[in-house]
């Protein structure tokens, strides 16, 4: 019997007609499995890449470093001892780690997510003001909208200039006024404005890099009278190593330098961007999986539903079978009809369930577009075309191993008995 014979899908539809309400929760097990299993995974795709878009294009290879109090004597010093970093050591850093890709000394006036009085006539607002060099641009990237940014000849030159994020541009210059070449105050010392820059990264993190202020590194030691001091470094590793290699060559050089104990590692301290990405990467990597268990596990609490009818039905058509193959008809025969109408339902209710599924997913990501929501760890949830083709794999194969058992049951029924079946 051919697969599209039309006398065979006649008895499948005319099957399912009679037992209306059966054939539905069969079918409704089946939607529910993939459904889900697509919420989940578009879910699970959207928190993803909220949480790396708040990488922005920041490089995963990097790490930052900072001193604290020494744990140990050493050295005839004491524990407890507060030491910085210098200018002399990043040239120090430079020739004894040449895994290093991009080394920037950084600092920051009155300390971490502290404001600053900046000024420009009549206007005023607190904002980060940072100290750096142009590699900083290559360890954590930006838009620049306007003009440019800091380079190295405002470093050799110590020159006054600065760049202010989309904030502090918006605060202090409105939409009429044009920054660049106004001269801005920061405590009291005037800057030159050459560069409004933007974040690449969303959320609270891009509204916070929005009111940062850059100016030179250099500029910033000599302005504000910080001497040779380096309050933390940004660095990345070259391909071909980690950030964690480079950290512990850069911290081993330092601590040599400085005088602390090598065993004292409580002295630096740091955040690994390549760790926390790969932890990330791994988190993702395991809710993936998990997505897949528990909505596997839900679908096949539907095939077995469907094997479970399908056995019904061979039990209520026992008789039918047996004239058939009394008429000739081969086993072959016999398990194609039941694995067909075994396949048919399975991959027609779990299609819908894909269907419903892709559509709610996606109907969340337009009504996120729509209202403009920026949520810090869920962004753009979707189902990509890969999980779409492996559901339909998988469909297929659940509706052959639902209808097998019951399909070889049938194909064993032997003709006198079932005639005999009442």
């Amino acid at each position: 019997m051919s697969l599209f014979d039309s006398d065979r899908w006649d008895e499948i539809f005319n099957t399912m007609k009679k037992n209306k309400m059966r054939t539905f929760l069969t079918a409704f097990g089946v939607f529910w499995g993939i459904f889900m299993l697509i919420i989940m995974l578009g879910s699970g795709n959207g928190l993803e890449n909220g949480v790396l878009r708040n990488f922005g294009d920041m490089a995963t290879n990097s790490v930052f470093i900072w001193t604290r109090r020494t744990s140990v004597p050493y050295a005839g010093l004491p524990e407890g001892r507060w030491f910085s970093m210098k200018n002399e050591d990043m040239i120090a850093l430079q020739h004894e780690v040449p895994e290093i890709e991009h080394l920037a000394p950084r600092n920051q006036l009155r300390g971490y997510r502290e404001g600053n009085n900046v000024s420009f006539g009549t206007k005023a607002g607190n904002f980060s003001v940072m100290g750096d060099h142009p590699q900083i641009a290559n360890i954590n990237p930006m838009s620049i909208l306007q003009g440019r940014f800091i380079n190295h000849l405002d470093i050799e030159d110590k020159r006054k200039v600065t760049v202010i994020g989309t904030n502090v541009r918006d605060v202090l210059f409105g939409s009429n006024i044009d920054p660049i070449n106004q001269n801005i105050k920061i405590n009291g010392v005037y800057f030159k404005v050459i560069g409004v820059w933007k974040s690449k990264k969303t959320g609270n993190q891009g509204e916070r890099d929005s009111q940062t202020i850059y100016i030179p590194f250099s500029t910033f030691q000599k302005a504000f009278n910080y001497g040779n001091y380096v309050g933390w470094l940004a660095v990345t590793a070259k391909e071909g190593h980690t950030a964690t290699e480079v950290e512990e060559k850069i911290v081993k050089v330092l601590k040599r330098r400085h005088k602390v104990a090598p065993h004292d590692d409580r002295a630096f301290g740091s955040f690994n961007a390549q760790e926390e990405f790969e932890q990330f990467q791994g988190l993702f990597g395991g809710i993936a999986t998990l997505i897949w268990v528990v909505g596997t596990g839900t679908l096949i609490a539907g095939i077995i539903g469907v094997s479970n009818i399908m056995l019904i039905v061979v039990k209520e058509r026992t008789k039918e079978m047996g004239i058939r193959k009394a008429l000739g008809a081969t086993p072959g025969s016999i398990i194609s009809m039941i694995l067909t109408e075994s396949i048919f339902l399975t991959s027609i209710s779990g299609y819908l369930g894909l269907i419903a599924g892709t559509f709610v997913i996606g109907g969340i990501d337009y009504l996120l577009i729509l209202n403009e929501a920026d949520l810090d760890n869920f962004h753009h949830p979707t189902v990509n075309l890969t999980v779409g083709i492996g559901a339909i794999l998988l469909l297929i194969i659940a509706g052959t191993v639902a209808g097998l058992i019951p399909a070889l049951q049938a194909a064993r029924v032997r003709p006198v008995i079932a005639l005999k079946d009442e």
